[in-house]
């Protein structure tokens, strides 16, 4: 594995954790409004997956979507300052947690409803196919959303026009507070490619390295015409749906088990290991991230709060 890849997947994955356990301490000291959708324990799968973008390249996210806008190339303070609802904020601190957008790195939006950014990634992609530039579509949802109309739909124009964009489903298993299990009667969610006629595949979502590799290949076909791909990463959360859940529908040995399986610590014993870097460098690292990070907090709480005269500014509304 090459150096500057390793530190790479590393880095991404420790700024996504390290931003989310500081938004978290916010949150609690009553700093930030509204609600948050932690992705703590999925850092591998939006890491695996964004890699192998370019900055030209879409993604469309979910309502716990700060993972895939960080890894995707959202910048910290923006994102910081959205959080916060301040006018610097990458919404203008219109959107809030939920809705983080950029369009200058491919952004096209979280979106709180379920499903809801499927039809928008396919829509996308039907653009990057007429426009005949290269580029691809990555669509992040839930194994919830995978029951949604919007979700066979369309996977179904997506192969009836063979169109480049990758569906990620996020299975962590629990659609809010129901398992997988008992909303949808099927082992493997990545089955479901089948009705459609295009390649389902399965990721190890707790394996930086698996994502990484097997969405390489996927994003090479896709590039080179192959059509849409249905990909499963199997993952866990490990907080709750939200922050404040009261988590009654799991249980703690669970969390525990899968916490185990931790990609960022998995992927720091490989690097030390094989002799990529050496612990000092990690620590180097994480206390880079930290420092960004904390920036990005002082940046959210001075910026300039949003002007009531410029309350409708961007808004579209009928006559």
């Amino acid at each position: 594995m090459e150096k500057k890849l390793s530190k790479s997947l590393l880095e991404t994955m420790l700024k996504i954790r390290m931003f989310e356990e500081n938004i978290i301490e916010l949150f609690k000291a009553g700093e930030l409004p509204g609600w948050l959708h932690i992705y703590i324990g999925e850092e591998a799968v939006a890491t695996g997956v964004c890699l192998n973008l370019t900055r030209k390249d879409y993604i469309t996210s979910t309502h716990r979507g700060h993972g895939h806008c960080i890894a995707k190339g959202a910048k910290l303070k923006n994102m910081m300052a959205e959080l916060y609802g301040k006018k610097t904020g990458c919404c203008k601190g219109r959107g809030g947690s939920m809705h983080i957008s950029d369009a200058s790195v491919g952004i096209l939006g979280a979106n709180g409803i379920v499903g809801g950014g499927i039809p928008i990634a396919t829509g996308a992609a039907l653009g990057c196919l007429y426009l005949k530039k290269g580029r691809i579509v990555v669509s992040f949802f839930g194994d919830g959303a995978s029951d949604e109309g919007s979700f066979h739909e369309s996977l179904n124009l997506a192969s009836v026009w063979k169109l480049p964009v990758i569906y990620v489903c996020e299975n962590n298993l629990y659609a809010e507070t129901n398992p997988c299990c008992k909303h949808s009667n099927i082992k493997d969610i990545a089955d479901r490619a089948k009705a459609y006629n295009i390649p389902g595949i399965i990721v190890d979502g707790m394996d930086v390295l698996d994502v990484y590799k097997k969405i390489n290949k996927v994003a090479s076909d896709i590039r080179n015409g192959g059509g849409p791909v249905l990909v499963e990463a199997k993952t866990y959360r490990y907080r709750g749906h939200y922050e404040g859940d009261p988590e009654v529908y799991r249980d703690k040995e669970e969390i525990k088990e899968w916490k185990k399986k931790d990609p960022i610590l998995k992927l720091e014993a490989k690097i030390i290991k094989d002799k990529i870097l050496t612990l000092s460098e990690i620590e180097t690292i994480k206390k880079a991230v930290q420092n960004e990070i904390e920036e990005a907090i002082e940046f959210g709480i001075k910026s300039p709060e949003p002007l009531k005269e410029e309350a409708m500014d961007n808004v579209y509304y009928g006559s």
